[in-house]
Formats: C-alpha cells, structure tokens, sequence
C-alpha cells in the first residue's frame, strides 16, 4: 500500500518508519527544505518538496495510486486545507490532525470524517486506563461488517429520529448536542447542529454519505439557483 503524509512532524517520522519496516511506501511532503535534508538520511521514503496544502504540490504525489492522505503539519488550518485539497484531487483516504478541538465540528461539516485529536485520544486513554477500564474494548466491539457514520443534522433534519429515513439496517446509536452526550429515543428530535452517531452495515455507507454527507453538499443549489 501507499501512503502520503503532508508535514514531516513527529507523528509523521513515527507512522513512515511504521510502514516502511512493514514494506509500504511513504512519501512525506515537507515545506522545508532542511527538514527532507536531515530525515532522508534515515528515512528509507520518497520526499516532495512544497507546500501540501496546494493542489499542484498534493498532485504531484499521484493521489490516483495512493490509499492515503495524511495531513499530519503543526497547524490545523493547513491540515484542514491540505485534507480538503487532497479529497478533492482523488486521494483513497484522506486523515486530518487537528489539535483544537473546537475545529473538529467543522472537519465534519466540511466532510473530513477521519479526524484525530491526538492529545484528546492520549487523555482519554490515560483516564480510562487510571480508572481500570480498557479504552480498546469499544474499538473490539465494532467487527464484521458493522461500521460507524456521523453527520452534523441540519435544518432538513430536525425532527424526530423515526421520521429520517435511514437505510436498512443503520441506527442512531447517540448524538451529541453542544457536547452533551444525548441517547435517543425514537421520538427524540434532532436539532440543527446535532452531532449524530449511527451504526450500519459497511454496504450502507455509500446511501449514508449520498444522504447526509459529501453527496448532500454536492446537491445543493447553489446562490446563482437559489436567485
């Protein structure tokens, strides 16, 4: 398999010596010139010298053969750009790095599904792990072919859960509303802004993406039509 990574941070340097001993090939695509000069030395990986975040530079990284994007730099902003300019030329998979949570709402307005917030992960692993709990039973529990889509509900979808109209075998398992975490009930009423979790089949992510992601930015008219 092939992975691209935008920004040769830490976590970057970690994940490539990763994949490369596990026989994958890595390309970093660093801004800064004597960042690539002092890792190639001991990074058996291709290097790309640019800006991520442009599309001329991400297409130079031959998104068509590769099964990853990830923008992994010190700054959210650019990750966010580069993910979305990454999405945008073909890349498999797109990950995206952010360290303010405030902006991960936004990374899944804008569809970036697969988002980390590496601090937050690490805090709750180590809270959980002080507490006697195993953070990784969740993650054991998600197997076969289930799989877990969330969407940010907008005015088209207030109202109640069972009026939505979810694809076969797809069910709201929780949503979050202004970060409170808010177990619904058939009739409970989705609002504006909601945070909704659900858990399908992976054949239905496609009706799922189409219905309340990607595919519904793509299908709305736009200010000239809405004149």
């Amino acid at each position: 398999m092939r992975a691209v990574f935008v920004g040769a941070s830490s976590l970057t340097v970690m994940s490539a010596r990763l994949l490369v001993k596990r026989g994958h090939e890595v390309v970093i695509v660093e801004r800064e010139k004597e960042v690539i000069e002092a890792l190639s030395p001991e990074l058996d990986c291709g290097f790309l010298h640019g800006d991520g975040a442009k599309p001329g530079v991400l297409r130079e990284a031959d998104p068509e053969h590769t099964d990853y994007l990830f923008c992994l730099t010190g700054s959210d902003q650019a990750n966010i750009i580069a993910s979305l300019v990454g999405r945008s030329l073909g890349f498999g998979a797109v990950v995206t790095k952010i360290e303010d949570p405030e902006f991960e709402h936004i990374c899944l307005e804008l569809g970036l599904r697969s988002t980390i917030i590496p601090s937050r992960t690490i805090g709750r692993y180590l809270a959980d792990m002080f507490e006697g709990h195993d953070p990784l039973e969740v993650s054991a529990m998600i197997r076969g072919d289930a799989r877990v889509f969330s969407f940010v509900a907008q005015d088209a979808d207030a109202g109640p859960v069972a009026d939505i109209g979810f694809p076969r075998e797809s069910r709201v398992v929780c949503l979050y509303r202004k970060d409170k975490l808010v177990l619904p009930d058939p009739d409970t009423a989705l609002h504006a802004g909601d945070e909704v979790i659900v858990i399908t089949e992976s054949k239905q992510l496609a009706a799922l993406e189409e219905r309340f992601g990607q595919g519904r930015r793509n299908n709305q008219p736009t200010k000239e039509k809405q004149k």
